[in-house]
């Protein structure tokens, strides 16, 4: 363990680089040397805040010209594996945003590129970070075998996060791009092995490209009987009724995370500090009296401390240093991370070709 600072180059100055600067600076054992953008105002604005490191538009520029110990890649999925793999032969750790990359191939690649250089690689998947989700696995665990896992997260976006969107979407939709977190949640609640997928996607919008769709089911069957579907739809049509479900059912009962989605403002959706808030859950108890009637009220249980979006981001940076610091495995982890960007990427084939796919 050395206690040596961690030089570190932040590439994209968006909301989730803006979040993760923002870590890094709150933490003394890194010293930001670079932010990264194609724009320059991102950055310029990022820079006032997080100490004023050097500012770019070009990120092979900045990789020779700032050699940074570590690498924050916070851009759009399409350049996720270039970046994580340049970065990786230039000596540096890579803390990428999900997914870690287009194809599984080129995961497969990162993770190859993170073994020959001794590196650490860990992918943004904030909910493993997140005290209330690490609750609701928990409760989801002691309801028996087999968990039916229903999920959401639709986004009514305009404007600037519609503009995000349809970037995104050159490159994946959203069942794939934030499809991740949530299959990566099923397997932690059954432990168990997906065995097919099957989805259904729709186009809604001609400003996406024809062979791409911005609203998308997937469902998902697992060796031990368990079965999850997760919905996600993104644009100005997207319906914002019941746009957060968050919903597991098992033979002991059920849980829920209790969210109002009804009189929220309009938009509300598209706020990326709600997407990951669990304030409370509603615990089902499906035990009978000899009468066959339920014996248990439900139970509204408060759930842990409730970080907001910048410090979930802290709290990954903190597990970022501590791999690096105390030299820890991460290659479960990469595996975890290939494999349920394997699931939804075959979703993404099963609405495409009309038909379920194996694993």
């Amino acid at each position: 363990m050395t206690d040596k600072k961690i030089n570190v180059l932040v590439v994209g100055c968006g909301n989730m680089g803006t979040s993760h600067a923002r870590a890094y600076h709150k933490l003394d054992d890194f010293n930001i040397i670079g932010l990264v953008d194609r724009g320059s105002k991102s950055s310029e604005r990022l820079a006032k805040e997080v100490g004023n490191p050097a500012t770019f538009s070009n990120y092979e520029e900045a990789l020779v010209s700032t050699k940074p110990d570590a690498v924050c890649i916070c851009t759009y999925p399409g350049t996720h594996a270039e970046f994580s793999i340049k970065a990786l032969e230039a000596g540096a750790h890579v803390f990428v945003e999900k997914p870690i990359a287009e194809t599984v191939e080129e995961a497969e690649a990162i993770v190859a590129a993170a073994k020959k250089a001794g590196k650490k690689v860990v992918v943004g998947y904030i909910l493993r970070h997140h005290p209330g989700w690490k609750k609701f696995i928990e409760y989801a665990q002691r309801l028996g075998k087999p968990l039916v896992m229903r999920m959401n997260l639709n986004q009514q976006s305009t404007g600037e996060e519609w503009a995000v969107h349809k970037n995104i979407m050159e490159a994946m939709s959203p069942i794939v791009d934030c499809g991740v977190h949530y299959v990566d949640v099923m397997c932690q609640m059954t432990k168990a092995t997906p065995v097919s997928v099957h989805a259904i996607g729709a186009r809604l919008s001609d400003e996406i490209d024809a062979n791409q769709y911005n609203y998308g089911q997937l469902q998902v069957r697992f060796d031990d009987g368990s079965v999850g579907w997760y919905e996600s739809g993104w644009g100005p049509m997207i319906s914002e009724q019941a746009f957060f479900v968050k919903d597991i059912m098992g033979p002991k009962g059920s849980v829920s995370i209790r969210k109002n989605t009804f009189d929220l403002p309009r938009g509300a959706s598209a706020d990326i500090g709600e997407h990951t808030t669990v304030k409370q859950f509603r615990l089902h108890s499906s035990e009978m009296d000899e009468k066959g009637k339920l014996v248990h009220d439900d139970e509204i249980l408060d759930a842990p401390e409730q970080p907001d979006h910048d410090e979930l981001c802290l709290f990954e940076q903190e597990y970022f240093l501590k791999t690096i610091k105390e030299d820890l495995d991460v290659s479960d982890h990469l595996q975890e991370v290939v494999h349920t960007l394997q699931i939804v990427l075959a979703s993404d084939k099963s609405v495409k070709t009309g038909k379920s796919v194996e694993l």
